[in-house]
C-alpha cells in the first residue's frame, strides 16, 4: 500500500475514535514511518521491527506539571510496514489494525503501562 492511502486510513480512524478519548488528546503529533529504527528497538528490547506496530513517545498526562510549556508536542508513531504484515498474517484489515494501535499508543499518553493496557484490551 503506498504511504497516502495508509495516511487516509490513519486519519480516517482516528478521526473516528470516541470523542471521549478525541477530547483528551492535546499536543499529539501522529506520524507514519515504514519501520521502526534499530535504536528504538533495541531501546525497547524488541529484537524483530516486525514486532513494533506503534510507539508513543512523550511525556504522559499523569506526568506532566505546568512547568512544562513550550515542549514540543507528544508523538504517536505508526510503522506502516509492520501494521500491514500483522493485518495480512491476522486475517484482518489494515484499518482495524490502525485502530487498535492508535487507542494503545494513546492509553500511553494517558499514562497506562504495557501491563495495564494488555489487562484492559484482554477483557475486550
Amino acid at each position: 500500500m503506498d504511504r497516502e492511502t495508509f495516511e487516509r486510513i490513519a486519519e480516517a480512524e482516528l478521526a473516528s475514535l470516541p470523542r471521549f478519548l478525541l477530547d483528551r488528546l492535546e499536543n499529539v503529533a501522529i506520524w507514519v514511518e515504514d519501520w521502526p529504527d534499530e535504536h528504538t528497538l533495541q531501546d525497547l528490547g524488541i529484537r524483530s521491527r516486525e514486532g513494533l506496530l506503534g510507539l508513543y513517545q512523550g511525556h504522559p498526562l499523569p506526568e506532566r506539571s505546568v512547568y512544562m510549556s513550550g515542549v514540543l508536542p507528544d508523538r504517536i508513531v505508526l510503522y506502516q510496514r509492520p501494521i500491514e504484515l500483522h493485518a495480512r498474517r491476522s486475517g484482518i484489515g489494515v484499518a482495524r489494525v490502525v485502530r487498535e494501535t492508535l487507542v494503545h499508543e494513546i492509553g500511553h499518553y494517558l499514562g497506562f503501562s504495557e501491563e495495564e493496557l494488555r489487562d484492559l484490551e484482554g477483557d475486550g
